[in-house]
Parts: C-alpha cells; sequence; structure tokens
C-alpha cells in the first residue's frame, strides 16, 4: 500500500516581505517602549538611591551610582520625625474616603446609568472640575463652626466631596457597558431592581470598582492643599510631613528622599495590585454589549 504526500504549502511570497519588513518596527517600538520606561523610572530610582546616602554623598557626582549605602535617613524618618504617626493618618484618611466614596457612588451610578439620566451625571461630574482652592474658604468656615477643623473626618469629608464625583463617573459608564438582557434575565428569575443590582451588576462591577478605588486613593494620598489648611500638628498627611525636611537654612535632601521613598511605596503596590482592572475598567464605556 502506497501512501501519498500532500505537498506543504508555501508560504505567500508577500506574507514573508511584509513579516520581514515588521521586524524592524517591532524592534523599535519595543526600544521606544523602553526609553520610556526608562526616562519615567529614572526619577524615582535615583530617589530610592540619594535615600540611602548622605546629604554629602547627593552632591558628590562621583558617588551618583557607586558609594557606601545606609538606612540612617530611614531611622531618622521614623525615629525623630513622627512619620508613623503621619503615614497611618494618610492611610486612614484614603481608605476611609474611599470608602464612603464607593458606598455612595456606586449606587448613585447604577441608579443614572439605570434610569439614563446623562445629565444629572454631567452635574455631578462638575464638582470634580471645579478648583479644590475655591472651595477651602468656605469649607474652613463651615468645618470651624463644626469643631471638626484639626480632625481627620475633615479631611475625610473634604476628600469625598471631590472623590465621589470621580467614582460616580466611571462606575456609570461601566453600568452601561453591561448588556441589558442579564438585568432582564434576573428580573424574568423573580429578582428585584435592588436583587439585580447586587447580585448581578455589581458582581460584575469588579473591575470598574477597582479603578475607581485606586484613583480616588491615589487623589487622597497624594493630596497636599486640604491637609496644609484644615489639619493640625497631629492628623498631618504625608504630603505636608515632607515639608519638616525643608527649613529656612537648607534641605535635608537625605531624609526628604527617605521620606518620599516611604510615601510612595504604598501607593505603588496598590497600583500594582490594582493595575490589571485599570485598563478594563476606564474603557468600559466604551463599548455598550
Amino acid at each position: 500500500m502506497t501512501t501519498s504526500t500532500m505537498p506543504r504549502k508555501s508560504m505567500n511570497p508577500a506574507i514573508k516581505a511584509r513579516k520581514r519588513r515588521a521586524r524592524p518596527a517591532d524592534i523599535a517600538r519595543m526600544a521606544l517602549i523602553v526609553v520610556v520606561c526608562l526616562v519615567f523610572a529614572f526619577p524615582y530610582f535615583w530617589m530610592l538611591l540619594a535615600s540611602l546616602k548622605t546629604n554629602v554623598q547627593i552632591s558628590d557626582p562621583s558617588q551618583t551610582f557607586v558609594f557606601t549605602p545606609t538606612l540612617e535617613n530611614y531611622v531618622r524618618v521614623f525615629e525623630t520625625n513622627n512619620y508613623g504617626q503621619y503615614l497611618t493618618n494618610s492611610i486612614v484618611v484614603a481608605v476611609a474616603s474611599t470608602g464612603i466614596s464607593l458606598l455612595l457612588g456606586v449606587p448613585a451610578a447604577w441608579a443614572i446609568a439605570r434610569f439614563n439620566m446623562g445629565k444629572f451625571n454631567g452635574l455631578i461630574l462638575l464638582a470634580r472640575i471645579v478648583p479644590a482652592i475655591l472651595l477651602l474658604v468656605p469649607w474652613y468656615y463651615v468645618f470651624s463652626l463644626a469643631g471638626l477643623v484639626g480632625t481627620s473626618w475633615v479631611l475625610v469629608i473634604s476628600h469625598v466631596f471631590v472623590g465621589l464625583p470621580l467614582v460616580t463617573w466611571i462606575m456609570t459608564g461601566f453600568f452601561r457597558s453591561l448588556p441589558e438582557e442579564l438585568r432582564e434575565a434576573g428580573l424574568v428569575d423573580g429578582l428585584t431592581e435592588a436583587g439585580t443590582f447586587l447580585r448581578i451588576s455589581l458582581p460584575l462591577s469588579v473591575p470598574g470598582i477597582a479603578t475607581a478605588s485606586m484613583l480616588s486613593v491615589i487623589f487622597s494620598w497624594n493630596n497636599f492643599l486640604f491637609s496644609l489648611v484644615l489639619t493640625d500638628s497631629t492628623t498631618l498627611t504625608l504630603p505636608v510631613a515632607l515639608y519638616q525636611f525643608m527649613a529656612y537654612a537648607g534641605v535635608d535632601w537625605a531624609g526628604l528622599m527617605a521620606a518620599a521613598a516611604v510615601m510612595s511605596a504604598p501607593i505603588i503596590l496598590f497600583a500594582l495590585f490594582a493595575q490589571r482592572y485599570v485598563v478594563s475598567g476606564l474603557t468600559a464605556g466604551a463599548t455598550k454589549g
């Protein structure tokens, strides 16, 4: 018995040529990505190196990369500058304000998307566009009458005022992207409108919630102006605490770099943990179905 062999199909020369032409483009694209990553990562890398140096080493160009590292700056940050308390204040304010924003903003976004209240969503977003400095004077007056100035609650409330519109806007686009058939199927199965939100829409909205949470936490963590005006020495957050390393006579660059490294580490870890949800969350409103 003889077996016949099928002739191997050769690749189209035009396809081969396109693949050969694509290789230099791929290399150039990869090189561009590497260059962009280095440009953005180098300041943080330099900050980490500077946090392990003394002020003399920082000012010496010959010791930019080759030096004897020290942890003295980190010890000084936590032992003499009360940085642990400021770190705790920042965590409490960021978590509390983000939690309240999600608790109020997610149901509001679902209602706006469900009942097509697009104009109302635009009105909410207007609160995010208003410059925060315009709100400081009336806030300070109202909060001082309420006896809240100098407490952590004043920061939580002020951050919610800015974070809530952001959460609502992001989640509205996400809920609009969910297929309407899922809600209708839930109603057919006997769920109420609230039941479809809790058992169908909410579990499917995890990427959007993660995106909104990360952006809200980043805003709260990095906010300087509210903490500068509305807090006292016991409720300061990390952005204002950095100014302790700046004096009239000079700047303690080594301590400042160590404090900045401590401030940025938690938010970077949080962003790395949640980053896989960010793209899907931000682009959820781009398509429907």
